[in-house]
C-alpha cells in the first residue's frame, strides 16, 4: 500500500512512524497543484492538510482508495466528487481542542494583563532605573466578574466556556447554526452578545452563515473596553474593519490566529496598524501543540487502519 503525504511540512518534525508502519509512506514537504498531479499516480492513500483535492487531482490518482485530511476541516477537498468515485474522506476531530483552548486564554490573558509591556519594562532596564518597587502605569484587567461571549459553542467553545467560568466569568453564547443546544449557558442573539461581552471569542467554522459575520457595524456594538479573539477561521472577521476599530479605540484590543489569506500577506491592514500593542497575532498555530500533533498523527493512522 502506497501512502502519499503531499504537505508533510504542515506537521513540522512530528514523527510519522505510526503511519509509515502501515505501508510505503512517501512524504513531500509541500506540493503545488501541478506537483501534486505528478505525485499521486501510484497512490493508494492520500494524506493532505491544505493541498486542494479536486476532480483533476482525482483523475491523476487512478489507484486512490482513501483520502485522509490531516486536520478537521475538509473544505479543501471536493467531497462530492470523491464520493461519486467511491473514495471515502476521513478527517481528524478533537485532537486540538485542549491546544486551542489554551491558546485562547494565552491571548486573552496577554491582552488583559498587558504582558508584553511589563516584560519589556523589566528587560529594557526601565524598572531597574525607575526608583519605585512597582510599575503601575498600566493597571491590568481582572477577568473575574466579566462576561465571555462565545461565538460557536461546539467542542472547543464549550471547553472555553468552562475555563472562563472557572476564572469567575459569566458566559453567554451565540449559535451560528441557529440550534441553541446548551443547557449550561444562555444562548443570546449576536447583537446582545456583542453588547454585553467583555471578551468575544470565536470558535466557529467558516460557512455561508459565518462568512463576514463580524464587520464594522458589529464591532461598533461592542464595549470600548472589550477584546475580540478569533481562533475559529479567517473570513469570519473583516480584517480591515477590525484593524480600524482597534486603532480607533472602538474596542480595546484583538487577537487573531487565523486569517482570510494564509500566510498573512505583507500588505495586510493588520500589519499596518498605528497601535500594534493592542493586537496579538499567532501564525495559525493555536491547534499545534506538541501533544496535539502526536494525537493528529495517531488519528490519521487510525483512519488508514479503519479504511483497509
Amino acid at each position: 500500500m502506497r501512502i502519499v503525504f503531499l504537505d508533510a511540512s504542515t506537521l513540522g518534525d512530528t514523527p510519522l512512524d505510526e503511519i509509515a508502519a502501515l505501508g510505503d509512506l512517501v512524504t513531500y514537504p509541500t506540493s503545488t497543484h501541478e506537483e501534486a498531479l505528478a505525485r499521486v499516480e501510484d497512490c493508494d492513500v492520500l494524506i493532505i492538510n491544505k493541498v486542494r483535492v479536486d476532480a483533476e487531482l482525482l483523475d491523476a490518482a487512478p489507484r486512490l482508495r482513501l483520502i485522509c485530511e490531516a486536520a478537521t476541516g475538509v473544505n479543501n477537498i471536493d467531497v462530492g466528487e470523491a464520493a461519486a468515485r467511491g473514495i471515502p474522506v476521513r478527517n481528524a476531530a478533537g485532537y486540538s481542542t485542549d491546544a486551542v483552548v489554551q491558546s485562547t486564554f494565552a491571548h486573552l490573558l496577554s491582552l488583559a494583563g498587558h504582558s508584553p509591556y511589563f516584560d519589556e519594562c523589566v528587560k529594557s532596564g526601565r524598572y531597574s532605573s525607575g526608583g519605585l518597587f512597582c510599575d503601575i502605569s498600566h493597571p491590568y484587567v481582572e477577568l473575574s466578574g466579566k462576561t465571555m461571549g462565545i461565538i460557536g459553542l461546539g467542542t472547543i467553545g464549550t471547553k472555553v466556556a468552562a475555563v472562563a467560568e472557572a476564572l469567575g466569568m459569566r458566559v453567554v453564547y451565540y449559535s451560528t447554526s441557529g440550534t441553541s443546544h446548551s443547557r449550561a449557558y444562555p444562548s443570546v442573539p449576536l447583537d446582545e452578545l456583542l453588547a454585553v461581552s467583555d471578551a468575544v471569542s470565536i470558535h466557529a467554522p467558516l460557512n455561508d452563515r459565518t462568512a463576514g459575520l463580524i464587520g464594522a457595524a458589529e464591532l461598533q456594538k461592542m464595549k470600548p473596553t472589550a477584546f475580540l479573539l478569533n481562533l475559529g477561521r479567517g473570513g469570519i472577521v473583516d480584517e480591515a474593519a477590525l484593524a480600524e476599530a482597534v486603532d480607533a479605540g472602538v474596542i480595546a484590543g484583538a487577537a487573531l490566529d487565523v486569517y482570510v489569506r494564509e500566510p498573512l500577506p505583507a500588505d495586510s491592514p493588520l500589519l499596518k496598524v498605528r497601535h500594534p500593542e493592542r493586537f496579538r497575532f499567532t501564525p495559525h498555530t493555536a491547534w499545534a501543540s506538541r501533544e496535539a500533533l502526536l494525537r493528529l498523527v495517531h488519528q490519521v493512522a487510525d483512519n488508514i487502519r479503519l479504511g483497509f
